[in-house]
């Protein structure tokens, strides 16, 4: 069987923040699916992982898509333009640009692009119908680039109603919690033709006790985001890629939970 080096680049959605183990690390889709990806075949992948959340789309192929290719990986997932949307300015044709870009390094490189497009936060979102009208059209935009491309692996999220639902949603409403995560890692798994754990669809509904709303929601979440807009500043600004370098993943051990893996972040 053919080795896999399978890696990562993106925001937060891919560097798995929502998704937050005990230890205070997170987890998150990407790292689930290299765990399946692995059950699946029966034996190890190779997987890493350069994402940083707040990041922009162009900052990301700046930043994260030429280290990703010096590993020579076979696989390489990429999704970005989440935080993009959220500026008004930004044209989304740029954006697209963003993900042909991606796109043409892969093909010169031999690598297989597996492409995801972000889940729907917008349902608990100021302003969100606004911010829904533009991800529909950059949903369209991305697709359209492919179009002529069956070669590449299609892993959208952004249609997915259920996954819009509240209960995929961390507090912050802005990024899916464990629940969510894992419901893209099987739509990941699925699109590479591969058997994800059933249960992963759909996880039992978490206890939230305590759900910010009104006032309280806008001075926790929203305030801190609109500082970070004014100063120019981002929530990964000095944060470094979690796992810039191949971590061997094996097949989960006999009496691991779903979703469990043996991956700890920096």
């Amino acid at each position: 069987m053919a080795e896999v080096r399978f890696v990562a680049i993106g925001d937060s959605f891919t560097e798995g923040v929502g998704d937050e183990l005990p230890d205070g690390t997170v987890r998150g889709w990407a790292d689930l699916a290299a765990q399946g990806w692995a059950d699946a075949r029966g034996e190890a992948i190779q997987y890493a992982n350069f994402a940083i959340r707040g990041k922009l789309a162009w900052p990301i192929v700046e930043e994260q898509l030429e280290p990703a290719l010096a590993l020579r990986p076979t696989h390489l997932s990429f999704n970005g333009g989440g935080n993009d949307m959220l500026r008004p300015r930004t044209p989304l044709s740029r954006i697209a640009d963003a993900f042909s870009q991606v796109l043409r390094r892969c093909d010169e490189e031999g690598v297989r692009l597996i492409l995801l497009s972000g889940a729907d936060p917008t349902g608990g979102l100021p302003l969100g119908r606004v911010v829904r009208r533009r991800g529909d059209a950059l949903s369209e935009a991305v697709v359209a680039r492919i179009a002529e491309r069956p070669d590449v692996i299609r892993a959208l999220n952004w249609p997915d109603k259920e996954l819009a639902q509240p209960a995929f949603w961390s507090e912050d409403r802005l990024h899916m919690n464990a629940r969510g995560h894992h419901r893209v890692a099987a739509r990941v798994l699925t699109a590479l033709g591969l058997e994800p754990d059933p249960s992963w669809w759909s996880l039992p509904e978490q206890d939230m006790p305590g759900r910010l709303a009104g006032a309280a929601y806008y001075r926790t979440h929203v305030g801190p985001w609109l500082r970070r807009r004014l100063t120019r500043t981002s929530s990964g600004d000095g944060r470094t890629p979690k796992f810039p370098d191949w971590q061997t993943i094996p097949p989960s051990f006999s009496g691991m939970e779903p979703g469990e893996s043996g991956l700890t972040s920096s």
